[in-house]
């Protein structure tokens, strides 16, 4: 029951003005749609539904720019026009991924999961050296948890890249926060990267375990209990989030938002957490229940995929600038790493 208000809450707090999917149609919150040449532009207004019948399915792709104006594009499914979507599905884009550096919960070994704690001084450090790995690699959008943490470690990294664009936290949570966060110089906009937070990549709750010393937890309750709680996939913690629980949120969420941005071609970074992350991979690489409870992610080092085909392929961790032809993985990266130095020079 904690877990069912927890995610209500928390759900209902941050969601306005976020699409959702619910059977055949689609809600946009208090927004209100107009057609704008090939596409969809999402304004604050009374509520409006957009309803699909199941014959003609259509898929929405967010463009969110940092005017606080989502703009949708139209993509249409394989039975509708297949030359469009083989044409979309050849486009290649890269997703990064990125545990958050250690936290000062991290760092006093204590339970966080959905307490909003921020880095400590190395997960500062480890965010920064996070950015200097991915700094020729392409990013256009950025998504995050509503977790500090999580969003310092995207900001962070983002200091480092050699593009110079400045990642922009968007405000849909309420009319006049998008009002009053709307950018009005179409250049300014040209050199942002927007940010969505989204409730649903954050930590796994762990329930009454939250804020406990985790040795002293061991101790109280056994340590074949504990490492249950953190180690099964479908065993929560009393009143909190198993490994399965977390994962139907975080992947139902990169499936209906992140998912089709990477279809569009745009290249995606995501700073979350070790089991929502750990969830998102599951689904990426096809592991087994058995298998990714096994999976460890360490603070602050990115994971690159790249998506291409309709399928992701996982390149590893990107090594550190100084090493030469590290990002020549595909010739997309290579040409955009070449441009990159052309610029400096």
């Amino acid at each position: 029951m904690a877990t069912a208000v927890f995610h209500q809450s928390i759900g209902t707090h941050q969601s306005h003005g976020h699409l959702y999917n619910s059977g055949t149609h689609q809600e946009l919150g208090k927004s209100s749609v107009r057609l704008i040449s090939k596409a969809f532009e999402v304004d604050v207004g009374p509520s409006r539904r957009v309803c699909y019948n199941s014959g003609q399915r259509n898929l929405g792709v967010i463009r969110a720019s940092t005017s606080q104006t989502s703009v949708i594009d139209h993509v249409s499914s394989p039975s509708k026009n297949k030359e469009s979507d083989s044409r979309k599905k050849s486009n290649e884009a890269a997703l990064i991924l990125i545990r958050h550096g250690e936290s000062l919960w991290n760092e006093k070994n204590l339970f966080t999961g959905c307490v909003d704690v921020p880095l400590s001084k190395k997960g500062v450090e480890e965010a920064i050296e996070a950015g200097k790995r991915i700094s020729n690699i392409p990013v256009d959008m950025i998504y995050t948890s509503a977790l500090i943490r999580a969003q310092m470690t995207a900001m962070l990294a983002m200091t480092q890249h050699r593009r110079k664009k400045v990642p922009v936290m968007l405000h849909n949570e309420s009319e006049q926060a998008r009002a009053w966060s709307q950018i009005f110089s179409e250049d300014t906009k040209l050199q942002s990267i927007p940010v969505v937070a989204d409730w649903r990549l954050n930590e796994r709750m762990y329930g009454e375990l939250q804020g406990l010393n985790k040795q002293e937890t061991a101790d109280r309750y056994g340590k074949e209990q504990v490492h249950e709680w953190r180690r099964s996939y479908d065993v929560p913690p009393p009143n909190g989030e198993s490994l399965e629980m977390c994962a139907e949120r975080a992947v139902a969420y990169f499936k209906d938002q992140i998912e089709p941005q990477l279809l569009s071609g745009k290249n995606i970074m995501i700073a979350a957490h070790g089991n929502s992350l750990r969830s998102i991979i599951m689904y990426l690489d096809k592991l087994t229940s058995q298998e990714v409870i096994s999976l460890e992610l360490s603070t602050g080092i990115p994971m690159l995929y790249i998506f291409k085909e309709g399928k992701f392929t996982r390149r590893g961790s990107p090594a550190a600038p100084t090493e030469a032809g590290v990002y020549a993985y595909t010739k997309k990266l290579a040409l955009y790493r070449q441009k990159l130095d052309e610029m400096v020079h």
